[in-house]
């Protein structure tokens, strides 16, 4: 509810060229964020699940880790957008805004919320994920009301601050609290080693959901993308219960994926199973709805309903292969899952460049599609050998 409240008021506020801009740029940010703690909240989060007392250790070099990749990150996204992205038309003070926001404020953020998943509190790991987003949609409506001169400039700022303040409360309210600055540390060589497969796979399994809309910004007219970014968003929000049911289930399956075969096949059997059945089941509803979102957004997005068309293709495989990434993270395959998600950005990437100039904006969510279920069964392939490789089979025999 929060993301649709938010992706309205701002598309709204915006218009189909700036907010085709605006997902561009954003999406660029995040994109590049999710590598920013180099895997070390997924560490924290597979550690602390098996031994709470490990959490301390791991944070000591997470949260510089986060605060030296991050700042790097950002000027390779300066550097993107300054060079690559000039058409779009946004300004630098915009784009510092989202850049830090997604590059430095938000991966901080990452590590309460790993840590509360870890312990079970999945409610509250949830709830605080959330608390961003609640006040990014506070400041889309008083830009909404407010009506400025530069909309996208204001709420810019509006994201920024209010990622400040959700970070702000998330390090105040913790159990305990993080370790005191002089005690930060420089992680070590295996600790890198272990957070490398992490740190891939942060970028490849967030890259499908992000780039995109910046291929759209790219290679799309700027109405076009912006018709194509907001379609494209109401699918993901729409499909965010699936990656609540993974986020329910990892703790379980990092606990019990390598020691006991026979619970986690019948776990695994029922995340598919219910997967598949709610995302066809989804992708029927979108269809059937597609002419109201033109009521939702306004006239000026006329359009999207047929770009929402489209886009129901790529609901099932884009279920499918979240689900099929997270069982594989837990299972302890990371670089398979980075191998497929991998191989999904590159179909991603080349089946825009050629879609689109054959079929122009439809070209996108074709591309999306294929690229998510080529993803998608890959992902699945690779969990049914995993399952029954000789190993696995001795195992579940004994």
């Amino acid at each position: 509810m929060v993301q649709a409240g938010t992706l309205l008021l701002v598309a709204r506020m915006l218009g189909p060229k700036e907010f085709g801009a605006f997902a561009g740029i954003s999406a660029l940010a995040v994109m590049l964020g999710t590598l920013s703690t180099f895997g070390t909240h997924l560490v924290l989060l597979g550690e602390v699940s098996k031994a709470p007392a490990r959490r301390t250790q791991v944070l000591l070099y997470a949260i510089p880790t986060t605060l030296l990749c991050g700042t790097a990150l950002l000027a390779i996204y300066l550097a993107v957008c300054l060079l690559m992205l000039r058409a779009v038309g946004v300004s630098l003070v915009v784009l510092l805004a989202i850049g830090i926001t997604e590059t430095i404020i938000q991966p901080l953020f990452a590590l309460p919320a790993a840590e509360h998943l870890a312990f079970g509190r999945i409610a509250r790991s949830q709830l605080l994920q959330t608390l961003p987003l609640a006040l990014r949609l506070a400041a889309a409506a008083v830009v909404f009301l407010l009506h400025p001169p530069d909309a996208l400039a204001a709420y810019g700022y509006g994201y920024f601050v209010a990622s400040v303040i959700a970070l702000g409360i998330a390090i105040a309210t913790m159990p305990a609290p993080w370790p005191k600055v002089h005690l930060w540390r420089f992680a070590r060589i295996y600790e890198l080693r272990e957070a490398v497969g992490y740190a891939a796979l942060a970028i490849t399994a967030n890259g499908p959901a992000e780039l995109d809309k910046t291929l759209a910004a790219r290679l799309l007219p700027p109405s076009t993308a912006g018709l194509y970014a907001a379609g494209a968003r109401v699918i993901g929000a729409a499909t965010l219960p699936i990656i609540a049911m993974m986020l329910s289930a990892l703790p379980r399956l990092f606990r019990e994926g390598q020691d006991q075969p026979r619970r986690t096949a019948h776990l695994i059997h029922l995340i598919f199973t219910v997967t598949l059945a709610y995302s066809t089941i989804l992708a029927i509803v979108l269809w059937l709805i597609a002419p109201w979102f033109v009521t939702l957004f306004g006239p000026e997005y006329e359009g999207i309903q047929h770009m929402i068309h489209w886009l129901c293709l790529a609901v099932p495989g884009m279920a499918l292969r979240t689900a099929a990434g997270n069982v594989l993270l837990a299972l302890g395959k990371p670089w398979a899952r980075v191998g497929f998600e991998a191989a999904g950005l590159f179909v991603l990437t080349a089946a825009a460049i050629v879609l689109t100039a054959y079929f122009d904006g439809e070209g996108m969510p074709l591309a999306l599609a294929s690229a998510e279920w080529v993803m998608a069964i890959t992902g699945i392939l690779l969990i049914a050998h995993a399952r029954l490789s000789p190993g696995r089979l001795n195992e579940e025999r004994a």
